[in-house]
């Protein structure tokens, strides 16, 4: 395990769009959130099923109070991937849980490991917590951004894994 883990709204949001948020606890044990994160999977314009997953949070999420004020390189970012890096250098967390590329490059160069909802859920996979293709395929049914090669080869790489012949799909 990373220790603490750190999330942006991202990652939970879409984990509870396509039915997998449980695998988080079971990958991390707990994870952490800014208010500010927890106000955005709250939010009026945020899917039902994601306002009432909020709404009353599992007890596995933690929602901590914003950090002071950002840092400059911090202000470029979107509020809530912000605070998602401010609490994660207060917590001293080993894992950060990011989608947003801006809010991704920033963390890397702050020395943090980041993963997304594609890593999650490779890595659920992994773990056999979850079939990725079927995780991958719910996730297309959102308007979750990516590369298509991307899931392709974190699809071969799961089929590899499992030591299922690259013809077989």
């Amino acid at each position: 395990m990373p220790g603490i883990v750190v999330a942006d709204a991202g990652p939970l949001h879409y984990l509870v769009l396509i039915g997998h948020i449980e695998v988080l606890p079971r990958l991390f044990g707990a994870v952490s959130v800014p208010t500010t994160v927890a106000d955005e999977l709250r939010h009026p314009n945020a899917p039902d099923a994601v306002r009432a997953w909020a709404a009353a949070p599992p007890p596995w999420l933690a929602v901590h109070p914003d950090s002071a004020e950002p840092t400059e390189d911090l202000r470029r970012l979107d509020p809530g991937e912000r605070a998602a890096i401010a609490l994660a250098h207060t917590l001293g967390a080993g894992l950060l849980l990011i989608d947003d590329r801006a809010g991704v490059a920033v963390a890397r160069q702050q020395g943090f490991r980041v993963t997304g909802t594609l890593g999650v859920l490779a890595d659920a996979a992994a773990e056999g917590l979850l079939d990725l293709a079927a995780a991958f395929a719910a996730l297309r049914a959102t308007n979750f951004r990516h590369a298509p090669a991307l899931l392709d080869a974190l699809l071969a790489a799961d089929r590899a894994r499992r030591g299922e012949p690259e013809g077989d799909r």
